[in-house]
C-alpha cells in the first residue's frame, strides 16, 4: 500500500494522534479527509496541509457517508485512520452513587460504534476500488488503548469500550479479507494529547516516569510513525500492537 497520491480518512484528526497523522500522510504525499467535531482546528489544519475538513460526528452514518464522499472527490480513497473518541473517568459506584448510565452509553457509542460506523462505510467504498499490489484495495487502522487491558480505577466505560475496539480487529480483518482491505488497531499508552497537556507539568512528569523505557510520555508522532509503517507492509494485519514503552498500568 502506498501512502503517496492516495486518500486517507483520519477520524479526530484535528488535535492530537489524528492531527499528527494527518501530517504524516501529507509529508508522504497522501491527501488527508479531516472528519472531526472541532470546526475551527479542523478546517485550520486541512488548510495548511492542503486536505479536506468534514465536520463528522462518527457515531452519525450521514456524516460518515460525507467524510467517505469528500474522500472520492479529492481521489482514490485507500486508508481510513480512526482516533475519535472520549475518555471519562467514573468509578463503577462513586461518592454520588452509581456510574450514570448515559455517560457509559456515550463512550460505547463514540469509541466503538463510532468506530464501527466509520469502518462499514471506508470499508463499503474501498471494496468498491480495483486492486493494487496483491489485490490490497484498503487498510484501517483503529485506535483502542493500554487501558483495554490495564484498565485503571474509574476507566469501566473506556476500558471497556477499547477493549470491544481491540476485539473487534479480528473478525473485521477475517470479513474484509475477501475485499482486500486489512484492519489493524493501536494501543497507545499514556501520550501527549490535548487532555494531558492541560495537567499541570509536574502531573505530566510523574506519569511519565511511570513508562518503563523511555520514561517519558510519547509523542504523537510517534504513532503516526506506527500508522506509517502500517500502511505500508502488507503482512500487518488482524492484529492489535501496544505503543506504549512496556508499560502496565497500576490500579490507579
Amino acid at each position: 500500500m502506498q501512502i503517496q497520491n492516495n486518500v486517507f480518512i483520519v477520524t479526530g484528526g484535528a488535535s492530537g494522534l489524528g492531527a499528527a497523522t494527518a501530517r504524516m500522510l501529507t509529508e508522504a504525499g497522501g491527501k488527508v479527509v479531516i472528519a472531526d467535531v472541532q470546526v475551527d482546528a479542523g478546517t485550520a489544519l486541512a488548510a495548511e496541509l492542503g486536505g479536506q475538513f468534514v465536520k463528522c460526528d462518527v457515531t452519525s452514518e450521514a456524516d460518515g457517508l460525507a467524510a467517505v464522499a469528500a474522500a472520492g472527490k479529492l481521489g482514490t480513497l485507500r486508508g481510513l485512520v480512526n482516533c475519535a473518541g472520549v475518555a471519562p473517568a467514573i468509578k463503577t459506584v462513586g461518592k454520588d452513587g452509581p456510574h450514570p448510565l448515559d455517560a457509559f452509553q456515550r463512550a460505547v457509542n463514540i469509541n466503538l460504534v463510532g468506530t464501527f460506523n466509520m469502518c462499514r462505510l471506508a470499508a463499503d467504498a474501498m471494496g468498491k476500488l480495483d486492486g493494487a499490489e496483491y489485490g490490497e484495495r484498503g487498510i484501517i487502522i483503529n485506535t483502542a488503548s493500554v487501558a483495554a487491558f490495564d484498565g485503571q480505577i474509574g476507566q469501566a466505560a473506556y476500558g471497556s469500550s477499547k477493549a470491544a475496539v481491540a476485539g473487534m480487529t479480528l473478525p473485521m480483518a477475517r470479513d474484509l479479507a475477501r475485499s482486500g482491505i486489512r484492519v489493524m488497531t493501536i494501543a497507545p499508552g499514556i501520550f501527549e494529547t490535548p487532555m494531558l497537556m492541560g495537567m499541570p507539568e509536574e502531573v505530566r512528569e510523574s506519569l511519565g516516569k511511570m513508562v518503563p523505557f523511555p520514561p517519558r510520555l510519547g509523542m504523537p508522532k510517534e504513532y503516526a510513525h506506527l500508522a506509517k509503517a502500517i500502511i505500508e507492509n502488507v503482512m500487518l494485519n488482524g492484529e492489535t500492537i501496544r505503543l506504549d514503552g512496556a508499560i502496565r498500568m497500576q490500579p490507579k
